[in-house]
Formats: structure tokens, sequence, C-alpha cells
């Protein structure tokens, strides 16, 4: 213990945070001590255990007392921040052999194997946020860019002083990173999971272990959707991370501070941080605090005890009852509170329940009123009328698959072609913000997610050079730069998909390289995929150049790029495109072409031809009309004028004021 309570005394004492109120369980820093709870209903004897070093397998161990509700409680005197400490349980529902770390870590020392062992630290939160508050946006307004935060800076092009962290976004002498983020002009990221997850998966094809893995030859989980840790963030990210074999990251606890660093530089910028969170499932392979605690508490098992995983993650989280639907609340309300978090977006959360996702958006709405709720909707039980039906925004894959198609084979408006039951009608539902009164799924055009590209499936770069048939989808690329650089006929594709996607009511989102048809072909490795060489359309395993920025193709396709600036500038300045109602909008008869043409507010006139061959021609109403947009570029401040007839190309679109 003298080792501990000396480096402590370094580390200052009396390190609570207002935010403590918030958490019901876990450490708690005191002025003479630090005061540790934990529930455990169903365990006989708990034991807090303190550890010297993370590599320690063993610890000194003091008993808990119990108030016979099932809440664990000690305070122990001279220790505070920089503790390393876990729980060792005993009970029917327990293996009094493992150390467990607390479920309500504010910050976690994991090492580097598929089992994630983990310590808990007691950490200073304490913070100087210079009068950091949320960013408050109109959802209406939201023009989200979605980001892996490594993938933004660890590629060499990229310049970073410190590539693949929260370091690395935040600086200003890069290419890519917050600069770019900057540049482009968008007022929100959504960031994939920074929780605290699993990030090493099963050896691949390794017989001495208990599960066999033949399906991920890296071992690796990039993209973060096995979250071990709900109010701690991933270490990796932080300066003190590290991804050697079973080395320890996060020993000194730096996550905290820098990702607030990254959050509250994000806020300088006007832009809002939206975190994408999963409390549908935890991760699969480790030694998870839930599962240890008590497993039929927090998961939903079937009549055998086994886990269902209707997510198909290895568990289901039984968020409906009381114990894990308060672990989800007081988890976001921290993160909303303690990291100035503007928003969530939910993985999978049909699996979350209808109750607790009610008052998910009541307690984060009573603290920030402007905060963003976003769901993944999709899976068994798939209901898309159901999130809006309680305020919940989600993605709307219907103006996805409608504009670009789904799967290379089913293409959509932009070649010409009608994807599934489309039409001319489904079109003006989608300009008009897919309200439900047209047929739509939502009550509020601010409950639509509208984009053509996330980080699940292809890109939209790589949909277009598949369903253009320039290259097979388990075709070989040889050339990775000729592949990236656009053709003349995938720039059309790529700008017109972008035209209808910023003049549709609603909320926008694109991905990361979206704006320069970023092209996801897996990378030489020593790795043995026999797929090495393909496009990618599922990448959740690879922290390598398959997933990370390359900046020099920024450069290669900086048309594309202006064009997506130029059309969020556009979108920023005219409200018409964000805040308009159905009684807005005048259809243009277009006859059987695929096309779609309207007058909004009789101030625009937006006319978009997805025919590849014909030409889309219109009657113009009368007065003097301005180009705004067209297929070649955005020009604001345009003095091309237009009168009698107007002619769009094929595969093209055009943006009139009056």
């Amino acid at each position: 213990m003298k080792k501990i309570i000396f480096s402590v005394t370094l580390l200052l004492l009396g390190c609570q945070n207002m935010t403590d109120q918030i958490l019901s369980h876990g450490a708690f820093v005191k002025s003479d001590g630090v005061e540790f709870k934990l529930y455990a209903p169903k365990s006989d004897k708990v034991f807090l255990v303190i550890f010297d070093n993370p590599e320690d397998n063993s610890g000194k161990e003091f008993p808990m007392f119990n108030d016979d509700n099932g809440e664990w409680t000690i305070t122990l005197k001279d220790i505070g921040c920089g503790t390393l400490y876990g729980y060792r349980l005993e009970g029917p529902s327990n293996d009094s052999s493992v150390i467990i770390a607390d479920p309500y870590s504010k910050a976690a020392v994991t090492q580097n194997s598929y089992r994630h062992i983990a310590k808990s630290l007691v950490v200073n939160t304490d913070y100087n946020w210079e009068n950091d508050s949320w960013v408050k946006i109109d959802p209406r307004d939201l023009i989200i860019y979605e980001m892996h935060l490594r993938d933004m800076t660890a590629h060499q092009s990229s310049g970073s002083i410190a590539p693949g962290t929260y370091k690395g976004f935040t600086d200003r002498s890069q290419r890519g990173g917050i600069n770019h983020i900057k540049d482009m002009g968008v007022n929100a990221v959504q960031i994939l999971p920074l929780q605290d997850f699993a990030n090493v998966e099963i050896p691949y094809k390794d017989s001495t272990c208990y599960m066999y893995n033949d399906w991920n030859p890296y071992a690796r989980n990039h993209w973060g959707y096995m979250t071990t840790f709900f109010f701690a963030p991933e270490s990796y990210y932080a300066s003190d991370g590290t991804m050697k074999p079973n080395a320890w990251n996060g020993a000194s606890g730096n996550a905290i501070d820098e990702m607030k660093n990254m959050v509250k530089e994000l806020h300088k910028e006007g832009i809002a941080v939206i975190m994408d969170v999963v409390y549908n499932h935890v991760s699969n392979y480790d030694f998870n605090p839930l599962k240890h605690i008590d497993k039929e508490m927090y998961f939903r098992l079937d009549k055998n005890g086994e886990y269902i995983m209707q997510s198909g993650c290895g568990n289901d989280c039984k968020t409906e009852h009381p114990a894990m639907q308060k672990l989800i609340l007081e988890s976001v309300k921290y993160w909303l509170t303690e990291y100035h978090i503007d928003g969530f977006r939910f993985d999978l959360g049909y699996l979350i329940d209808e109750e607790t996702r009610k008052q998910i958006l009541t307690e984060l709405r009573a603290i920030n009123p402007n905060v963003a709720i976003l769901a993944e909707p999709w899976g068994s039980g798939y209901d898309p009328d159901g999130f809006s039906d309680i305020g919940w925004a989600s993605f709307n894959d219907k103006i996805r698959n409608g504009v670009k198609g789904q799967n290379p084979n089913k293409l959509g408006f932009i070649f010409g072609k009608w994807f599934d039951d489309n039409n001319q009608k489904s079109l003006q539902r989608y300009a008009m913000g897919s309200l439900r009164e047209k047929g739509g799924q939502y009550l509020d055009i601010a409950h639509s997610i509208n984009y053509l590209e996330a980080h699940d499936d292809h890109t939209f770069g790589d949909f277009v050079r598949i369903g253009n048939g320039d290259i097979g989808e388990h075709q070989i690329v040889f050339d990775r730069n000729e592949n990236a650089k656009l053709s003349d006929k995938q720039l059309a594709l790529n700008k017109l998909g972008a035209l209808f996607l910023f003049t549709s009511q609603g909320i926008t989102f694109i991905h990361e390289g979206q704006e320069w048809a970023r092209s996801k072909v897996i990378a030489t490795t020593n790795v043995p995929d026999d797929k090495i060489g393909q496009i990618d359309h599922n990448s959740y395993n690879k922290d390598n150049e398959t997933n990370w920025l390359n900046w020099d193709e920024k450069d290669m396709n900086s048309e594309l790029v202006n064009y997506y600036s130029g059309l969020i500038q556009f979108r920023k300045k005219y409200p018409e495109f964000r805040h308009s109602k159905p009684k807005d909008f005048k259809f243009i008869e277009v006859r059987k072409q695929v096309a779609l043409a309207y007058i909004l507010q009789d101030k625009f006139l937006v006319a978009l031809n997805g025919d590849p061959k014909k030409k889309l021609e219109i009657d113009l109403p009368t007065g003097d009309w301005k180009v705004l947009v067209n297929g070649e570029k955005v020009d604001l401040s345009s003095d091309i004028k237009i009168s009698d007839i107007l002619s769009v190309i094929p595969t093209s679109g055009v943006v009139l004021i009056r």
C-alpha cells in the first residue's frame, strides 16, 4: 500500500467532480480517501482489490459492506487518484477466481489481449472547459460528418504530429483531422465508438482458444462496436495507448483530458460532437464485469440460460431491467455533462426497449434541450415509424436506396433506374423529408437522417464504381491511384447523388471521404487475407490503409471535394432547404423520365435528371433566374442568368434562384 499512497499524494487528493452526483456507483474521491460502490444483489461477499501495478494478478483485498439491498460500499482512507482497483465477488452468480473491473470505471487500464483484462483507475476528472458548453443547433440544420477518430489521422499523408489519437486529431498543422472538418463547413461530427471497447479479438485459427476464429484473420475490432466500459474513454487513442500485444493501455488515464480537449476544440469551431454508443450488447470475449456480477440481471437469456443475440454480437443486454436501464441513463447523462457531448447515435437502437428509449430522450433534454438523439433502426423488429413516434431521429434507408440503390446489382435514381417500387412520387416524398403524411416514415423532417454512405457497406464512391461497371465487386485492384481517380461519369454520378442529398428536407449526413468518393481497397499486409486488393464493404477489422484516410486522394478528386463544400455552404445559406413544409413544394411535370423537378417557396427551382442519356427540359416560370448549382460547380454569387427553357443534361442537376 505504501507505493500506492505515495503516488497518489503526487497526483493530489480530493479530485471529486460535480458530475459524480449523476452516478450511483463507482469510485468517488473524498477529501480524505475514496468511497467505492458496487451493485451486486446476488453476491454473498464482495471484496475491493487494490493493485500496485497493472500486470498484477492479485492485490490487497478489503471486505465491502452490504446494506441488504445489494449495495456494497467501502471507503479507504489516505488513497486517491492513481489507485488501481477491482472487485472479487463470491456468490451463486459469481466466479470467485476472477477479479473484475468496475462497470462504472471512469478510466480503465486494459491489456491488449482478446480477454481485454482490465483494472479500474481512480482518476481526476476536473477539467478547465474555459466556459465551453454544448453547440446549439436546430436538428433540421444538422450537417453531420461521420468519422473514425484513428482513420482521420493515421495515414502518413495526414502529417499529424500524433497519428491516430485524440491529440493528433486536433493538431492544426496537418492536412487532415480537425482542419479538414472545419474547411468542409459541417456543423457536427459523429464519431465511431469512443467508449472503452475490446479491440483485440480471438487469435485467427488458433485451436487452443475456447472459440475457433475462422472469420477474422486480423483478429481485431477496429470500429469499436464491442463496448466494455460505458463510462471510460477509449485509451488506445490516447498518448498512453499502444497496440503492442499484451501491453497495457491507459495506465496514466490520459484519455480523459485528451478527449475533452478534442471536444472543446471542435466546439470552438461551432462543431457539435455526436458519440456513437453501443448499449444493446457488450464485448464478446472478455471478462466483462456485467457478465460476472449477474448475467441474468444484465442480459437477455433463453430458457437454457444462454445469451440471446439478435444483435449478432454474442449477447444482448436486458435494457428493460431496472439495473441495466439505470446504467444506460447514467452513462449518457455522464457523457453529456462530463464530456460536453452534444448528442448520441444509438447502435441497433431497436434492441433498447421503448421505455428506456423514452427516458433517454426525456432525461437528456431536461439537461440539454438541443441534444441530438439518432437511432440505427435496422434488424429484427425493425419499425421505421417507432423511433419517430417517440421523438427520435433514425437513418432513412428509403432515400439511400431510392437515390443510389442497394447492393451494387440493384441500382437507383442516379443510374436512371427505379429501385424496387420507387417512382417519381417516391422522389418527391424524399425531397419533402419523407413525412408520414406523404407516405413516409417520419412525423417530423427533423427525424429523417438522409444519407448515401455510412461506415457500413460500400462507400458511395465504390458503389458508383461497381454500379457503373468500372470494376467488379470481387475484382482485384492493381493500381490504387488509378482506381481512386474519378472518371467523368463517376464524377457526375457522385455529384448528382450529393445534390439530391443536400436539397432534401431532413438531417444531412455524410461519411468520411465521401466528399472525394473514397475507395476502400483491402491493403496488403502480413495478414493471411485472401481478399487483398478487392474493394471492401465491411472493413470493421482493419486498422490499416484500407480504412485510414489517404489525404492525397482528396487532392486527386478536388473537384468533388469543392462541390461538397459548396453544397454545405449552399444548404447553410438557404434555410428553405432545411425548414420547408410540403405546402412549400410545387412539383413540375417531368413526364416518364427518371427525374425530379420542383419550385420551392416560389423562390428556388430544383431539377434533377437521373436519365443517363436524355436531357430534361423545363419551361421556366416567369422571372429572372440565376444558376446557383449545376453539374459543374456550386457558385452562390453567380451572375449566370437563364430564362424560357431550362435544359438539364443527363446525370446532372440544377438549382436556380429567382
